[in-house]
């Protein structure tokens, strides 16, 4: 799934994402309001994650009222300290779909993350991903190539999900690293170029055409054209 996390308290949303992360999630974080509204109106995303209360001059309530107004329907669950009964109604009567109270478990978390974007999903469009005969199902993270399952470590299912998101187009190696690895690394590592060569070992392997190409100079593309 690819995530958007809205949280203004360093420790929290370093845990969140830290945690959706290593489960093979793309996370993207904002500590503030404003830069949450942005990111949530000008990308795409399976769910949101908003805190209550933020800094920059737009609080989670007004985010959510925001998107809504506009017609944005991806789902959100509030993440926040307030737990009054009166506050999660008026959370989930803003728009919200979810409320969780801090502190909390994060495997609760990331089970509600999954409830949701399945809601959204089924709701709005189809869950898998689909390049040529490769499919890749992002609520269950499972992949399959003409019919025949292909096992992915978590690096892998990310890096193949980003690939599929973005099948047709060349894929630059500051993009992977950015979206896949989440922080940046020195672009002369050789990382990027172990995982690609694994994964397309596990998707090219005994087809006769294969899907992820090398674009000399540039990156990455995933299509069924050389």
């Amino acid at each position: 799934m690819k995530i958007l996390l809205v949280e203004d308290n360093p420790q929290v949303a370093q845990f969140v994402r830290k945690g959706l992360t290593e489960a093979g999630h793309a996370v993207d974080h904002a500590d503030n309001g404003r830069d949450g509204l942005f990111l949530a109106s000008s990308e795409t995303y399976d769910v949101l994650v908003l805190d209550r209360m933020l800094p920059g001059g737009i609080d989670g309530l007004g985010i959510i009222e925001a998107l809504r107004r506009t017609g944005n329907t991806t789902p959100i669950l509030i993440l926040s300290a307030l737990a009054d009964v009166d506050e999660r109604i008026r959370g989930l009567k803003a728009g919200g779909d979810d409320y969780l109270t801090k502190p909390f478990a994060f495997g609760e978390l990331e089970a509600r993350l999954v409830a949701l974007a399945r809601r959204g999903q089924s709701a709005s469009q189809d869950t898998v991903l689909k390049a040529g005969d490769l499919s890749l199902d992002i609520l269950s993270r499972k992949a399959s190539r003409a019919g025949k399952a292909i096992a992915l470590k978590p690096r892998e299912y990310k890096l193949l999900e980003y690939l599929m998101r973005h099948a047709g187009q060349v894929v630059t190696r500051t993009m992977l690293l950015e979206n896949v690895w989440d922080y940046h690394f020195d672009p002369q590592t050789n990382v990027i170029d172990v995982h690609i060569s694994n994964l397309r070992q596990k998707i090219d392997a005994g087809f006769e055409r294969p899907l992820l190409h090398t674009v000399r100079g540039a990156g990455y593309r995933l299509s069924e054209d050389a």
